[in-house]
């Protein structure tokens, strides 16, 4: 019972995850914060760019999180798996698979096609607005059909 417990708290995290980083990004990122995430909507020279420095914050608290409840694995640590579950899942999908920080892998897949063609156009704007698509994991539907 615990441990489906312990996966739920993952899981239910991830989510959350997203729907706090569409937010964060929609209202800070591209609002008060944009200062700093418009490096990530600029050519990058390099292969940090200021923008980074959420990802570090993020994996920070994770981590934090994890320090807290690693002796009894309480929820704490969970909580801390499910950031940086989040954060593998961002890493690979954001930085590998559509802005190419590696050699990136081509998919025929519908779903990745469709996140990728929604971040494309995102960063189409170089500026804090107009912008749209906020999220990584959830898009709308019209980019899922190969005309979007």
């Amino acid at each position: 019972m615990i441990f489906l417990l312990n996966v739920s708290i993952v899981l239910f995290t991830i989510a959350l995850m997203e729907a706090l980083s569409w937010a964060m990004h929609k209202y800070l990122f591209h609002g008060p914060l944009w200062f700093i995430h418009k490096t990530h909507h600029q050519q990058r020279h390099g292969w940090f760019e200021l923008n980074d420095l959420f990802s570090i914050g993020f994996a920070a608290f994770a981590l934090w999180l994890m320090w807290l409840g690693h002796i009894t694995l309480d929820y704490r640590f969970w909580i801390g798996t499910g950031i940086s579950t989040y954060g593998t899942i961002y890493f690979i999908f954001h930085d590998w698979f559509i802005h190419n920080r590696f050699k990136a892998f081509k998919s025929n897949n519908r779903y990745l096609n469709a996140i990728r063609r929604a971040h494309k156009i995102h960063h189409k704007s170089t500026e804090k607005n107009p912008s749209e698509e906020f999220g990584l994991l959830v898009v709308g539907k019209k980019w899922f059909r190969k005309t979007a």
